[in-house]
């Protein structure tokens, strides 16, 4: 389980600097589009070989939710909203999804919420806050649609505890990528404009993104979903920025701030009291 988490965070966290390179070339809902789409390619040619069932009738209706949710509408929101915010900003309201599972875990998993627990996310709220020494800015929509996007992921992660635990892993995986693929491809035909600069770079970063950060990750974090309690596999994600501001600094030569190295050390601290709880 350790060892899925670690390979998660550091696909996730290396693909904040694959994002922001690619974003030269590519439009970035665009981006995402054929991210989700290659995604879905390999996770379908996988299922083939391995000879998986298609979902079950009575599955289609948590999938297409669980796709729209946490491919499409999560990944969109944040997009859009980093138009209009600060990407620290945007990085801090998308983050806020381990609050969320939290409470929602406590409601509908009945995941106590013990003190314990509350001062460990909150403790990685505040360490991911100055991690990334945040501003804000921006418009209300715009932080407000952000916001909704991690709340949109924290419910499609209750919802696999609830649904999905006795199922097939690849399968749902693999058809709610597939669902949340099918709508952003439908929404960047008919919204998105912008033209693509084609290159071995552009090929690349959609390589990463498409089997990586997409097909392998997605698996990756629905397995340690249905392996875990959702409260204590939402906070381990924390791990995520402190990778992607490591690779900036080592990749992008970035600035490494005192801020930056408080921030990780409280959010440390934060994951420890949570999975010790």
């Amino acid at each position: 389980m350790n060892r899925a988490i670690a390979l998660l965070c550091v696909i996730w966290g290396l693909n904040w600097v694959v994002m922001k390179e690619a974003n030269q070339v590519f439009p970035p809902i665009l981006f995402t589009t054929y991210r989700f789409v290659i995604g879905s390619i390999v996770l379908l040619i996988i299922s083939y070989f391995m000879k998986i069932p298609i979902p079950r009738r009575e599955e289609w209706k948590w999938i297409i939710v669980g796709g729209a949710l946490q491919t499409a509408f999560f990944n969109a929101a944040v997009q859009v909203g980093m138009q209009f915010l600060s990407a620290g900003f945007s990085s801090v309201l998308s983050y806020s999804m381990p609050l969320w599972v939290t409470i929602m875990a406590h409601f509908f998993l009945g995941e106590r919420l013990t003190t314990r627990k509350i001062f460990g996310v909150a403790m990685g709220m505040i360490g991911l806050a100055t991690l990334l020494n945040v501003s804000g800015g921006g418009n209300w929509w715009a932080i407000a649609l952000t916001l909704a996007g991690a709340v949109a992921w924290a419910f499609s992660s209750i919802l696999v505890k609830l649904k999905f635990q006795q199922y097939d892993i690849l399968r749902y995986t693999t058809w709610q990528m597939v669902v949340g693929a099918v709508i952003l491809l439908v929404y960047s035909t008919v919204f998105v404009h912008g033209s693509i600069q084609w290159g071995w770079f552009a090929v690349g970063c959609l390589l990463y993104n498409g089997v990586l950060a997409s097909a392998l990750a997605f698996f990756l974090w629905t397995y340690i979903l249905s392996s875990t309690e959702a409260s204590k596999a939402s906070i381990s994600v924390l791990m995520i920025p402190i990778i992607g501001v490591l690779a900036g600094v080592i990749f992008l030569n970035e600035i490494l701030y005192w801020n930056t190295v408080v921030g990780m050390l409280l959010i440390l601290s934060g994951i420890w009291f949570v999975n010790g709880a």
